[in-house]
């Protein structure tokens, strides 16, 4: 059997077939750190702010959402895992130039914008427990999220990356110790509701873009072929068609195991927010630290400091993976060599995108630039360079060209084009919210 490095060369490897059963923490990987990445600080402010201004009004978008997280993010693992190539890599191999530099360059400046917008946070949450200034914060956790990916092994980093997620459980420790009207939670998540409103309009865009963005396929696909050469008894299912079953069976539950985390901890966050935040009328929330912060009067110092804890771990979880997304792209597009596994001195490019990225996005913080208005824009930019990305995504893994024998069935396929078609439908949506403003 063989696979291919980041320049298509191939190596040899030996036919082992894909363990049948993992262990639980083998099984729960790039579906799991994607799912808990897409919590991040700027989507905690966003499930906040809706929950602050509609209550429960609008928690059915995350069951809506959910089986679209679920089919496209599959789409992604398996386009990596059958390929042995991440998106980039795939559209650099199958289309021309003028489609992979734009999305790729669009990709690198709306995660270094997030980035900023995540890092700042939680140089705020930090300050809110600890006190000074928070942009010493913001410098500390810059330097140390790129340090992180740059110099440890890593199995290490993926480790830490794992139990990081378990950081999302204080939101969940959140909901104890505030009072839920249970019966308008279940009204509000089981009948859908639509305010032909602006502001309602703006929110359930933002609640797509947050959930539904272009750098979890581009991590997702690449941590799959990451893991490729991390496991010598892996390889591209094109290249070994007897470990297909078990590789997408392991894809399948780690990413409903995944998407279902992520949507489960937004949903905690909405439902804090709409019991505290909203049954208080405060509805005015600008960053997940001003939710933070509008917690403690109404539901006590504790739920404060679980929420708090919440930003930081996300915080340190999501950054890496954004800034290891955009260097996967773009090394994948420029054919550089890529990957974490590798080490720095054997992919300088690589790493280099990784640290300018990270620290860009904190410096952001220092010049004064409004962290919501930059927001705000990576989310219109993240919106509109989506839906090409999920077109192209979804025409590869119908291709026999692309994918072999191994194309996606018709249940992927069907979800994969709502979501992609909900994703058209926001991107529509941010335009219109930008006349309405």
């Amino acid at each position: 059997m063989a696979t291919l490095d980041s320049n298509d060369n191939r190596i040899a490897r030996s036919p082992i077939v894909e363990p049948s059963k993992p262990r639980l923490l083998g099984i729960l990987g790039p579906g799991l750190v994607t799912g808990a990445s897409d919590d991040d600080p700027s989507g905690i402010a966003t499930y906040s702010q809706v929950g602050a201004q509609f209550a429960y009004g609008a928690t059915w978008t995350l069951l809506f959402s959910y089986p679209l997280m679920v089919a496209i993010q599959i789409i992604s693992g398996r386009l990596g895992r059958t390929t042995g190539r991440g998106v980039a890599g795939n559209l650099r191999k199958f289309y021309s130039n003028w489609l992979v530099l734009p999305c790729v360059g669009v990709l690198l400046i709306a995660n270094i914008i997030n980035i900023g917008a995540d890092i700042g946070a939680m140089g705020d949450a930090a300050k809110l427990i600890i006190g000074g200034p928070s942009l010493i914060y913001v410098a500390a956790f810059g330097f140390a999220c790129a340090a992180l990916q740059i110099f440890m092994e890593y199995k290490q980093y993926v480790r830490i990356l794992k139990w990081l997620s378990l950081a999302l459980l204080a939101y969940v420790a959140t909901l104890f110790v505030v009072k839920i009207d249970w019966t308008a939670l279940g009204i509000g998540f089981f009948v859908p509701r639509i305010e032909f409103s602006g502001k309602f309009l703006t929110a359930i865009v933002a609640i797509f873009g947050t959930t539904i963005s272009p750098y979890l396929f581009f991590w997702q696909a690449s941590q799959e072929v990451e893991d490729l050469k991390e496991k010598p008894e892996r390889d591209p299912l094109r290249d070994a068609p007897e470990q297909a079953a078990d590789a997408n069976q392991r894809i399948n539950l780690d990413t409903i195991a995944g998407m279902g985390v992520s949507n489960f901890i937004a949903l905690s966050i909405m439902v804090t927010a709409a019991a505290t935040l909203h049954a208080h009328n405060i509805t005015d929330i600008n960053s997940s630290a001003d939710a933070a912060k509008a917690l403690a009067p109404v539901a006590g110092k504790f739920a404060e400091i679980l929420f708090v804890i919440g930003i930081v771990g996300t915080g340190l979880l999501a950054v890496p993976v954004l800034a290891g997304s955009a260097a996967y792209g773009l090394g994948e597009a420029f054919r550089w060599p890529t990957g974490l596994a590798r080490k720095p001195q054997d992919a300088k490019a690589f790493y280099m995108t990784i640290a300018v990225a990270t620290l860009v996005g904190a410096a952001l913080n220092f010049s004064g630039i409004n962290p919501i208005d930059a927001l705000f824009w990576s989310a219109v930019i993240n919106g509109v360079v989506a839906v090409p990305i999920m077109v192209v995504m979804m025409i590869m893994a119908a291709s026999e060209q692309v994918m072999g024998e191994y194309t996606i069935g018709i249940w992927l396929k069907v979800f994969g084009w709502l979501s992609t078609s909900a994703m058209t439908a926001c991107a529509i949506g941010m335009g219109v919210t930008l006349f309405i403003k």
